[in-house]
């Protein structure tokens, strides 16, 4: 799909405000990939839409195959979603997102204090007599 082809929106589709937050960073995940191509020309596939159809796949919980024919072929959108994955996009659109949510609340953009809570579970050193007994009688 090109960046002039239009389709109707879907209500998961990014508002023109969320897309110039995650633009920057697409934008650089491409030039960077560009110029490590060696002198390949860069694919023309509009990053909204793939971001777009991401999106969508993970609200409407549908299978890649099953990705509505309005956006690009599911195939292209799996290809940018694993190299983003590979590549940390989605671990700087997340950093990015948690350091504006911060500056909004009026705080630092990194924290100072991290609180972690775990938990412990008992396991048994020894089987349970039922599993026990009839193991026993299969023997």
């Amino acid at each position: 799909m090109t960046d002039t082809a239009p389709r109707r929106a879907y209500r998961t589709d990014l508002t023109d405000d969320q897309r110039a937050v995650i633009e920057p960073v697409l934008t650089a995940w491409r030039k960077a990939r560009t110029a490590r191509g060696l002198g390949i020309n860069p694919r023309r596939v509009n990053l909204r839409e793939i971001f777009n159809a991401l999106i969508y796949l993970d609200r409407a919980g549908c299978q890649w195959n099953l990705l509505p024919h309005d956006f690009p072929p599911y195939q292209t959108v799996y290809g940018y979603f694993a190299a983003w994955r590979d590549e940390g996009v989605f671990t700087d659109l997340n950093i990015n997102l948690v350091r504006l949510a911060r500056r909004e609340a009026g705080r630092e953009d990194d924290p100072t204090l991290t609180i972690l809570d775990s938990q412990s579970i008992k396991t048994s050193t020894s089987v349970p007599y039922p599993t026990r007994a009839l193991t026993e009688t299969r023997s």
